[in-house]
């Protein structure tokens, strides 16, 4: 009896953990959003990150097919903008380790922000599941391909290495 007990028990902890996991998978309508950078949102207190991308870093520069700097990261802030006016749904995916909400948003025609980014070259694939829409972008030289970049990732390690260096020069 008590090892039924304790396995009743055990499936009630699973369903309310697989109900939670449901109720967290929200959505959240039209309406306003505030765009922080080239992947990151906010709407009300919820600071949203679009899932499996990567935006230049606001203040990351790169240079167009002539060799001229320009402030890429604000270019892709921009676009982000332009689209979020039309942003219908937000699904909510995880966390990061940051404690952000990764979402995949979603357009009045039904395509992914998440996917129209990279798919326009404002923003790279983080992972696997953009890599096609990042080809094309390649191969179209479309956004930040149209010249040279430095991948998000590496100039957010470059920009800590130089912080720790100076923060050794200090001491």
């Amino acid at each position: 009896c008590e090892i039924m007990k304790r396995k009743i028990f055990y499936v009630l902890e699973i369903l309310i953990v697989m109900v939670g996991f449901i109720m967290m998978e929200v959505s959240f309508a039209s309406g306003e959003y505030k765009v922080v950078d080239g992947d990151s949102l906010e709407k009300g207190d919820v600071r949203i990150r679009l899932n499996d991308i990567d935006a230049p870093e606001l203040y990351q520069n790169c240079y167009d097919k002539n060799e001229r700097e320009y402030e890429c990261g604000k270019v892709a802030k921009n676009y982000l903008q332009k689209m979020s006016s039309k942003i219908v749904d937000c699904v909510f995916l995880g966390k990061d380790k940051y404690e952000r909400s990764l979402m995949e948003c979603y357009l009045e025609n039904g395509r992914s922000i998440n996917s129209e980014m990279v798919l326009h070259g404002w923003a790279v694939s983080y992972g696997e599941k953009y890599k096609d829409e990042e080809l094309k972008a390649k191969n179209d030289a479309a956004g930040i391909w149209q010249g040279r970049f430095m991948r998000p990732e590496l100039f957010r390690a470059l920009q800590r290495s130089r912080e720790n260096l100076n923060k050794n020069k200090k001491m």
